[in-house]
This record gives structure tokens, C-alpha cells and sequence, in this order.
């Protein structure tokens, strides 16, 4: 009698993510973190926002597929601020749940962050998943803080854009590297090397949303990177402030008001109901300010970096918003 053959398992791939696959990748998105949490339909997950064609867009080199008998079963975003480097979403679609696909993205994801040569890493993930943090930490990621996701309704009546302030957005092509200059002087003044010149320039290029200047004189004072609308990070009736930066000082906390009073504007011009803002805990001052202007907690997650406590910028004194979802 003849004994049956087992079947060879099939090879996991890993490779830069085509762009004829963002479609794909964008419902697996949807479909495995709507999955996590428990949606009745885990494709309605983020609404129409969308992190697949905005990333993969502003740097299609920090895109991993991991494809399992040439179908694609998972992917990895990486994303470069200067001196400092974080991924996500790192997603597996759920019915290959369990077979170490995530695990052979991140090993190719590692080499991308030790390709950028950045100064400190990190991750944002779900603060009630030992499984997911215990992957982390099989590459040097270690739970530190905890992250808040804000949220604040735009009233019938915003503020008016308040005085010394304009968008990278309406000006001159030829004025814009001057003002990124200005915006890298201001975060690396938090963070020395941070700069997220490319968000700046895929939110204007892509028309995602825009990025708000507050001045000091002549003097760049804050500023925040905002996605608005369906098919950016925001979605239909969202501001959500990917990034926003003020510059240390004795004024950094009116700066940032300013700054919120200048995003609520924006969001009532592009017609967003409610703006979304993420901020470390440990940035107290920041997360203090937020709730001071009317923001209120909405979910949050957990912070997860490489070193110690003093080698990123997640501490007080730094008036900086983001979340690294």
C-alpha cells in the first residue's frame, strides 16, 4: 500500500510591497485590525481613511509584502522622521494568523531602520495584547508608556486662524524648502535630527490635508501636519493631526494653544466635525495642554522603543503630538 505524501509547507516571501497590491493591502488593513477588536464587519474598520496608498506613496521603499503561494498574506510600514524611525501597521491577514508571518516581516523591517542609521525606534501597538508585545520584544522593543488618542468636536463656531499663522500648502513652490528648514529647526530643537520633512510634502503633494505654521516674528513658532477627508489618514469629517511640534521654551505651552486654536480653524474650513490628536503620556505638559483646549480621550495604546528612557523624546518638557499608528 502505498503511503500518501505529505505536502511541502509553502514558503513565506518577503519583498517590497508593488503598487498594483495597495488595494489588497489596504482591506487587509481593515480586515485585521477590524478583526482584533471584535467588529460584526471587520472591513469597515477606519471608515474611508486610508494608511496603505499615503505611506506606501511617500516612500514605496519602506513597504514590505510578505506573500504566501504568490498571494499576499501580510505587510509592513516603516516610516523615516530623520533620527528616529518607527513601523506600523505590521498586518497578517487573519486566516494566516499563527503561522510566524509577522515575525519574517519584521526581521526585513529591522534592516530598514539600521539602514536609515536612526538614533531610537519604536512602535505603537495595543496595550492589552502580551501576544503582540512579546513579538516586540524578540527585536529590542520594550513597552514604556502609555499613548492617549484625543478627540475634540469642531464647534459651529471655530476660532478664527489666529494672527501669525499661514499653510505650507498656499505657498510659493519656491518658498516651500525654506519652510521645511523651519520646521526641521523646530522639532530637532525637541528631538536633535527629527524631521518629518516627508510628511509635510506627502500632505501637500497627495492633497491629504495641510500643514499649519504658527510664527514668532519671523521665526517659525509650531507647527502641525494635518490629513483631512476620505482617502487620507483622517477619513470623511476628521482633522487628525498626524504631527505637530512646538519649540521649547518659556512660551512653548501659549505657542501650543495657539497652535490647537489655529488646527480647530483649519478643520472647520475643510468641514471636520471632530479632530483626532495622539500624545505620549510621558510628554505630561502636552497631554495636560490637550485637555486643557477641550480634548478628550478617546483609546489608547502603548508606546514600545529601543534603549533607555533618556534616548527618545517621549518625556516632559517636549510639546509633541503624534502616535505612531
Amino acid at each position: 500500500m502505498a503511503t500518501p505524501q505529505t505536502q511541502p509547507r509553502a514558503e513565506v516571501v518577503i519583498r517590497p510591497l508593488a503598487e498594483n497590491e495597495l488595494p489588497q493591502a489596504d482591506r487587509m488593513v481593515r480586515v485585521a485590525f477590524g478583526t482584533f477588536l471584535g467588529m460584526p464587519d471587520p472591513s469597515t474598520f477606519m471608515g474611508d481613511a486610508n494608511y496603505a496608498f499615503t505611506r506606501w506613496k511617500a516612500d514605496p521603499a519602506a513597504v514590505l509584502a510578505a506573500t504566501l503561494d504568490s498571494k499576499l498574506a501580510g505587510a509592513c510600514f516603516a516610516t523615516h522622521w530623520g533620527s528616529f524611525g518607527f513601523f506600523g501597521p505590521l498586518i497578517v491577514a487573519p486566516e494566516h494568523w499563527g503561522r510566524g508571518i509577522a515575525q519574517q516581516l519584521l526581521g526585513p523591517t529591522m534592516e530598514i531602520l539600521r539602514g536609515w542609521q536612526v538614533r531610537h525606534a519604536g512602535l505603537y501597538t495595543f496595550a492589552n495584547s502580551p501576544k503582540h508585545m512579546a513579538l516586540y520584544q524578540k527585536f529590542g522593543f520594550w513597552p514604556r508608556d502609555l499613548v492617549a488618542n484625543v478627540v475634540k468636536p469642531v464647534g459651529d463656531v471655530a476660532p478664527q486662524m489666529p494672527p501669525d499663522t499661514s499653510r505650507f500648502n498656499d505657498a510659493k513652490i519656491e518658498d516651500r524648502a525654506q519652510l521645511l528648514a523651519a520646521c526641521r529647526e523646530v522639532s530637532s530643537a525637541n528631538f536633535e535630527g527629527l524631521d518629518v520633512s516627508r510628511e509635510i510634502r506627502a500632505v501637500a503633494e497627495q492633497k491629504l490635508g495641510n500643514t499649519i505654521l504658527v510664527w514668532d516674528g519671523v521665526a517659525l513658532a509650531a507647527f502641525a501636519v494635518c490629513h483631512t477627508g476620505p482617502r487620507s489618514e483622517a477619513g470623511t469629517g476628521v482633522c487628525y493631526v498626524k504631527f505637530a511640534a512646538v519649540r521649547p521654551g518659556a512660551h512653548a505651552v501659549t505657542n501650543l494653544k495657539r497652535l490647537l486654536d489655529a488646527v480647530e480653524a483649519f478643520a472647520r474650513c475643510a468641514w471636520a466635525h471632530k479632530i483626532m490628536a495622539g500624545v505620549n503620556l510621558a510628554r505630561r505638559e502636552a497631554y495636560q495642554s490637550l485637555i486643557a483646549h477641550g480634548f478628550r480621550g478617546d483609546s489608547q495604546g502603548v508606546a514600545m522603543e529601543t534603549g533607555d528612557a533618556s534616548s527618545g523624546y517621549n518625556r516632559a518638557g517636549v510639546y509633541i503630538l503624534d502616535d505612531w499608528r
